[in-house]
C-alpha cells in the first residue's frame, strides 16, 4: 500500500510548533550554511521529531540518508513526507532484522563525512561491515545510553576508528529527555497498550539512573507503589533515600503488577523470574534494546501464545495457566506502542545534536577517536534558548560575584 507523505508532513509541523529551539538553529543554519555540501547518515527513530532535525541539518546545507534506529518506532507517513523533502529515508515500520541491517547499509551508501547514531548499530556496521568507508567519516554523534556504553568499550579496545560526542550525556539530556520524556512515554505506551489502570498497582522499575527514575516518579505519581531494582549500591541507596522499596529482581518479581526494565543491559528479567510472576503480569521495556526481558525464555516457558490480543500486546500462557503480557516484543515501549518523547522535551536533545554537529565540521580536524563530551557551552546555549522561549529569565552574576567564584584568595 502506498503511504502518503501529506499526513506525515502534518505530523512534523506540528511537532515543529513544540521545537522552537530546534527551529531556530535551523534559521540560523540557513543564514550561516555551516553544514554545506556534508554528507551526514543517520540511524535514528523516524518520527515526526526527528524530522524537524533533519530538516535543521538540511537548512545547513547537508546532504542527509536516514535509517531507523528501531523497526518498530517508523511512522511511514513521516518517512514518506521526508522523502518529498529531499531526505534519502530507507525505513519502514515493522522489517524484519535482516531487512533493518540492509537499511542501515543503504544509509552508508551515501559515504558519509558525518553519523548520528541511536544505540551504535549503524557506528557497529560501519566498524563491521563498511570497513571501506571508514577512512571519509571524520566524526559522530550518539544519543542514548547503551550506545555510549558500546562506543566507550569500543574506545577501550582501541577499535573506534573515529571521534564521537556522547549527545546523550549533556546535562539537558539526562535531565529532561531521559528523566522527563522517558518517564512520560513510557507510561503513555503502558496505558495506550493495555489500558491498565496504574493507581494501587504494584510498579516494579528495574534501573535507577535518568531514564528510571523518571518512570518510577510518573508511576508514583499516578497511584502506583513502586519497586526499584539495581545493580549499583548508590542508586539503590539514592531510591531508598526517595522512599522507593529496593529489592533485588528475585524478590520483586512475586510482587509486581508491571514491570518496566531500563537499564540498558540484557536479561534482567530471567526465566527464574517469569516462573515466580503473578498472573497477568505486564511486562514492558524502555531499555534501547530488546534484549532486557529475554523473550525467548519466555516463549520457552509458554504452553501458548495469544498474539495481539491488544495493539502491541502479546499474551503468554504458562504451564499453570498464569498469562504474562509482554508489550511491543519487548522493545522500546514508548516508541512502539506511543509517540516516543513529547515534541518538547526533544527540542532540546535535537537541539544539541544539531549543533554538535557543526562543532564536529570544525574541529574535526584535530580530535582523534574516541568519546567527547558535549561542549559545555552548547548545552547551556540550549538550555538558555528554551527558557527564551518560554519566556523566563533567570539571574546573571555580577562582577563580585564573578571574582569570588574564581579566586581562592577570598574567604568568608
Amino acid at each position: 500500500m502506498e503511504i502518503s507523505g501529506e499526513a506525515g508532513e502534518r505530523r512534523i509541523e506540528w511537532a515543529a510548533r513544540a521545537m522552537p529551539v530546534l527551529r531556530a538553529v535551523g534559521e540560523r543554519f540557513a543564514a550561516e550554511r555551516p553544514l554545506d555540501g556534508m554528507r551526514i547518515a543517520a540511524c535514528l527513530h523516524v518520527t515526526a521529531e526527528t524530522a524537524v532535525l533533519m530538516g535543521a541539518l538540511r537548512a545547513g546545507g547537508a546532504q542527509i540518508a536516514l535509517a531507523a534506529s528501531n523497526p518498530l518506532s517508523t511512522q511511514d507517513d513521516v518517512a514518506a513526507a521526508l522523502a518529498e523533502y529531499g531526505v534519502a529515508v530507507y525505513a519502514r515500520a515493522g522489517v524484519d532484522r535482516e531487512t533493518y541491517y540492509r537499511h542501515i547499509s543503504q544509509a552508508l551508501d551515501i559515504a558519509p563525512e558525518i553519523v548520528l547514531d541511536d544505540g551504535c548499530d549503524l557506528v557497529n556496521t560501519l566498524h563491521t561491515e563498511r570497513l571501506e568507508l571508514l577512512p571519509g567519516v571524520t566524526g559522530g554523534c550518539e544519543e542514548t545510553t547503551t550506545g555510549i556504553i558500546r562506543l566507550r568499550q569500543m574506545a577501550a579496545e582501541e577499535a573506534l576508528r573515529f571521534p564521537v560526542v556522547a549527545v546523550n550525556d549533556t546535562r539537558t539530556k539526562r535531565m529532561f529527555d531521559n528523566r522527563y520524556g522517558t518517564g512520560q512515554s513510557t507510561l503513555d505506551g503502558i496505558m495506550r497498550a493495555t489500558n491498565t489502570l496504574l493507581a494501587g498497582k504494584t510498579v516494579v522499575v528495574a534501573g535507577f539512573g535518568y531514564c528510571g527514575r523518571g518512570v518510577a516518579e510518573r508511576a508514583r505519581g499516578l497511584g502506583a507503589r513502586v519497586i526499584v531494582t539495581e545493580i549499583d549500591p548508590v542508586k539503590g541507596l539514592d531510591a531508598t533515600l526517595q522512599g522507593y522499596e529496593v529489592q533485588p529482581m528475585a524478590v520483586a518479581a512475586e510482587r509486581g503488577d508491571v514491570f518496566i526494565t531500563v537499564t540498558g543491559n540484557r536479561d534482567v528479567i530471567r526465566a527464574e523470574h517469569l516462573a515466580t510472576m503473578k498472573d497477568g503480569a505486564i511486562l514492558a521495556n524502555a531499555g534501547h534494546f530488546d534484549i532486557e526481558i529475554d523473550v525467548r525464555a519466555l516463549e520457552d516457558l509458554a504452553e501458548a501464545v495469544h498474539p495481539g490480543v491488544r495493539p502491541n500486546t502479546d499474551e503468554y500462557v504458562l504451564a499453570d495457566g498464569r498469562r504474562l503480557l509482554l508489550l511491543a516484543e519487548g522493545r522500546l515501549v514508548n516508541l512502539t506502542a506511543a509517540e516516543g518523547h513529547p515534541a518538547a522535551v526533544m527540542d532540546m536533545s535535537f537541539a544539541a545534536q544539531a549543533l554538535a554537529v557543526t562543532w564536529l565540521a570544525r574541529e574535526r580536524v584535530r580530535l582523534v577517536p574516541g568519546v567527547y563530551d558535549v561542549p559545555p557551552e552548547i548545552d547551556t546555549e540550549v538550555a538558555r534558548l528554551k527558557l527564551a522561549a518560554a519566556g523566563i529569565e533567570v539571574d546573571t552574576l555580577t562582577p563580585d560575584q564573578e571574582t569570588y567564584l574564581h579566586s581562592w584568595r577570598t574567604g568568608s
